[in-house]
């Protein structure tokens, strides 16, 4: 077991019909790192975080977790080590959010057990910890997106598992309470945690991201730092459109703003 590198993807490939969308990606993920994952739409963001958990086998290549290929996990072993929180979940009945954050638990459940009072006190404890505590007794279908999406980062925190997958868990969140997540996942990845998590928010991945990996066309473009990865050269080559980059003088971190056609024609003319 590789404890330094939590999570390891080798050579990932993986096609939808003829359209090759995952080409030959490979990094690690390391130990109470976050890791962003960045690129336009189709660039490959949300199928390789389906690979990585284990949804998607890929064509060729592999995935590790712990040192272990994803295959020689049971779903309940890998429910126990790897969370995952989609762009969009659909629950079809109308559970309270503490049913939905309970569901969490189920990969310490084993077969037909009921939660017990440790699991009940994880559910509470992850619900307090993402501000939906006091929708407990709330049916899922009666809440917003935004407080949807915390739910379901609360049931991902209620597995306790040391890796997390997030792929945009600030849709449909205001500039609040996307904050207070990524304050959240911070957190988290300094009580170790490894968490990888795709946004297409630039300047949120500047600031609370380790490293990001920059995709483009399925393959890896850029992996590094922000300061590294992030810069008017790359966005431009992968985003195909022009950017203002430049650093945060109260963070110190990259931000860039997109540019107006007004300001880009100004740019090409000059």
């Amino acid at each position: 077991m590789d404890s330094d590198r939590p999570l390891e993807a080798h050579n990932l490939c993986f096609r939808y019909s003829e359209a090759m969308v995952v080409d030959d990606v490979s990094f690690s993920l390391a130990r109470g790192e976050m890791l962003g994952i960045l690129g336009p739409n189709g660039s490959g963001k949300s199928t390789l975080l389906r690979l990585l958990s284990g949804v998607l086998a890929p064509a060729s290549g592999e995935v590790r977790a712990h040192g272990r290929p994803l295959g020689g996990y049971t779903r309940r072993q890998l429910g126990q080590a790897i969370a995952v929180v989609p762009q969009d979940t659909v629950i079809e009945f109308p559970f309270s959010v503490t049913e939905v954050v309970l569901m969490g638990r189920s990969p310490h459940l084993g077969g037909f057990a009921f939660e017990g009072d440790r699991d009940v006190e994880v559910a509470h404890q992850a619900m307090r910890r993402t501000g939906v505590f006091d929708l407990a007794h709330r049916s899922i279908h009666e809440l917003s997106g935004g407080e949807r999406q915390r739910v379901i980062l609360a049931r991902a925190l209620a597995q306790e598992a040391s890796i997390m997958l997030l792929d945009e868990p600030g849709a449909f969140l205001d500039i609040r309470h996307t904050v207070e997540i990524y304050d959240l996942l911070q957190d988290l990845q300094r009580e170790g945690r490894s968490i990888m998590t795709v946004l297409h928010d630039l300047n949120l991945a500047a600031l609370y991201c380790d490293r990001v990996a920059l995709l483009k066309a399925g393959r890896l473009f850029r992996l590094g730092t922000p300061a590294e990865v992030i810069t008017y050269e790359a966005l431009t080559a992968v985003y195909e459109t022009e950017v203002y980059v430049d650093t945060n003088d109260i963070t110190g971190a990259v931000n860039v703003l997109p540019l107006s056609r007004v300001y880009r024609e100004r740019l090409r003319r000059s």
